[in-house]
């Protein structure tokens, strides 16, 4: 699917690591260029769930209009397909409307499928799927277990649309959903410059030791905010709001593995002090931002910004100049 707008109004993707300013960015573009913004982050659609998402504070917000942010429950599961079912018409609707989409990457499976295409699989087998429709589900998600525990760990058990497109592509394929997914996400590009909607591509590029300083500092707010709320705009400290969200019986199954959550979730069922989530946060969001550093170099065409300074007023300029040459 090509985008039938005119090459000025492309929308604008913007790549980087966690931590790395994407959200500051996205909203001074915004306002730059009339745009709005999409939120491209498995996490952040959670409502309730503020302190460990790295959501845009309300300070960007009110600046800017947001999409795809707050938008289920924190007991609600969410996919990919999910998002790309809200995001793929929003996109469409604000082009119609001359108003130029900025995606903004947390997760970059979403970007991948959202520019490159959805992995479907094989073509379904309505014998099989009507045989194991009548398979109640804690049958089904005995059976995914014994053949895919990752798939199993993933989907609920009464999710049976999922559970049975699990159990279809093992009998079909003799490979699991998980394997078949971890190959198209593994892919690189085939080398093509104009993905799905022919977006201009900018990413913030950071030193290592740089962004696992900005990280350190983001984990150590997150479970000791600052008094200034112009640096912590929230709340309640992670701990807190992850308490308060078990305790009310918030937090479900995918909510609950979010990176800081679960490491709190952890430390409150006895299983280590809560100075050892921090560092454990800290360590396990040093090694996501490693692996988003991976994941970004399978995108082509991509303009990289240095951003290591974090002066986001030059780094508006340069995107400015990027969008303008293009």
């Amino acid at each position: 699917m090509q985008s039938l707008t005119p090459d000025t109004l492309r929308p604008i993707v913007i790549l980087g690591p966690t931590a790395g300013g994407k959200s500051e960015l996205a909203v001074r573009l915004a306002e730059q260029l009339g745009g709005e913004i999409l939120g491209a982050d498995s996490m952040q659609v959670y409502r309730h769930m503020d302190a460990g998402t790295a959501k845009p504070e309300p300070a960007l917000t009110e600046r800017a209009k947001h999409h795809l942010i707050n938008i289920i429950e924190p007991t609600d599961s969410f996919s990919v397909n999910d998002w790309l079912n809200l995001a793929n018409p929003l996109i469409e609707q604000l082009l119609l409307q001359n108003i130029r989409p900025i995606i903004v990457g947390g997760t970059n499976l979403y970007l991948k499928a959202l520019l490159e295409g959805l992995f479907d699989g094989p073509s379904s087998d309505p014998q099989l799927r009507e045989t194991l429709s009548q398979t109640p589900n804690a049958q089904l998600h005995e059976q995914l277990q014994q053949v895919d525990p990752e798939a199993a760990q993933r989907i609920h058990v009464n999710d049976q649309k999922r559970l049975i497109r699990a159990l279809e592509v093992f009998h079909t394929t003799g490979k699991t959903i998980t394997q078949m997914q971890q190959q198209w996400s593994d892919a690189a590009t085939t080398g093509q410059t104009t993905y799905r909607f022919n977006p201009i591509l900018i990413g913030l590029q950071w030193d290592v030791p740089n962004i696992n300083k900005r990280i350190n500092k983001r984990v150590k707010y997150m479970f000791n905010p600052p008094e200034d709320q112009t640096v912590w705009p929230w709340p309640e400290s992670l701990p807190e709001e992850t308490k308060r969200l078990e305790d009310a019986g918030l937090l479900g199954d995918q909510a609950r593995e979010a990176l800081g959550y679960k490491q709190v979730l952890e430390h409150l069922a006895g299983k280590y002090s809560l100075a050892d989530a921090q560092e454990k946060t800290k360590i396990l969001t040093r090694r996501f931002a490693k692996q988003q550093r991976t994941w970004l170099k399978r995108f082509m065409g991509v303009h990289w910004l240095q951003a290591d300074h974090g002066d986001a007023v030059r780094l508006t300029d340069e995107a400015m100049g990027i969008v303008a040459s293009i």
